[in-house]
């Protein structure tokens, strides 16, 4: 009987020890399920945030296109009008290096404009992604 006895408390309490450790296991893994729930809709998030600050930025790029490309309709029509008004083959050809140089340092300075608009836009748009990464790699780092 003895040992019977004591067969049914070291399986009573090895069931108790399973038991408990299978529970701590599920509220754990419950609890990791949530942080990656919250983790997956941040991400989502950040994906629809950047979305929106491109879409906005490629919006007033294009209207300043817009704006840029009837300035220089404008001004072309304005430098053939000259062109046509000019009386001598001389004069013709100073105005004409003078309306080149205009034009290729305007040409510089839209390039360069154009440029620093569109890395801004690309540092604003990947910002909220970015912050994300930056989230994830801190995550595993706590976790490891």
């Amino acid at each position: 009987m003895n040992a019977a006895t004591n067969f049914t408390e070291t399986f009573k309490g090895t069931f108790t020890e399973v038991q408990s450790k299978a529970k701590e296991a599920l509220e754990k893994s419950s609890a990791a399920f949530a942080d990656y729930n919250d983790f997956a809709k941040g991400n989502v998030e950040a994906v629809v945030e950047s979305g929106k600050i491109l879409a906005a930025g490629l919006q007033d790029f294009g209207t300043n296109v817009t704006a840029e490309s009837r300035s220089a309709f404008e001004t072309a029509t304005a430098d053939f009008k000259e062109l046509a008004a000019v009386k001598s083959p001389a004069d013709f050809f100073k105005l004409q290096s003078e309306l080149f140089r205009r034009n290729f340092d305007t040409a510089v300075a839209y390039g360069s404009k154009t440029s620093e608009a569109m890395l801004k836009l690309t540092s604003e748009a990947f910002a909220p992604i970015s912050g994300r990464v930056s989230l994830a790699v801190e995550k595993v780092r706590t976790t490891a």
